[in-house]
């Protein structure tokens, strides 16, 4: 067999099995019951997966370095509270993973405008980077959890599945 031929094959065969080898481990997978509601408890500090009224996982979270109230302009530093859906994802986050919220909505929108200002927006559940390990809320409005979690919330929550934040 001559040389070219041979590096053709292992070639092939180098690329055959790094397009096996899987998703990097950071991409976990679920099979477990569907998470039909997120709760996010600001007061407390909690995250919690349900699927209908069972509890799945519990988090403990950090968010807006503003914790008190609801999110109402750009830059506030609050985090939202109300009825939201679980609406992107992106595995290219600054923050390793992240699962986007579908705030503001059209109250949020208009509350905004209504003092001339934007509502924000690009709000967020994602991991944390280490320069801001065991500090409390300091997001710009946005839910954080450890990045190991980020990686079981990421493989557990859907596309379109609700998030309620409450105070």
């Amino acid at each position: 067999m001559n040389l070219t031929r041979r590096f053709a094959i292992f070639g092939a065969l180098g690329a055959f099995l790094a397009a096996c080898a899987g998703k990097p481990a950071r991409f976990l997978t679920y099979n477990g019951p569907e998470v039909t509601r997120v709760q996010v408890f600001k007061g407390q500090r909690i995250l919690q997966l349900l699927h209908n009224n069972q509890l799945l996982k519990q988090y403990e979270m950090e968010m807006g370095f503003a914790p008190e109230g609801h999110k109402v302009v750009e830059g506030d530093g609050r985090t939202p509270e109300g009825a939201y859906r679980i609406n992107r994802r992106n595995p290219n986050s600054r923050f390793h993973l992240s699962l986007g919220i579908s705030y503001p909505n059209s109250r949020d929108i208009a509350v905004a405008r209504a003092m001339g200002k934007s509502p924000g927006g690009d709000i967020f559940i994602h991991g944390t980077p280490e320069m801001y390990i065991g500090q409390p809320d300091w997001t710009w409005g946005c839910i954080a959890v450890t990045n190991p979690e980020i990686e079981e919330i990421y493989a557990m929550v859907r596309d379109g599945t609700p998030i309620f934040i409450y105070p």
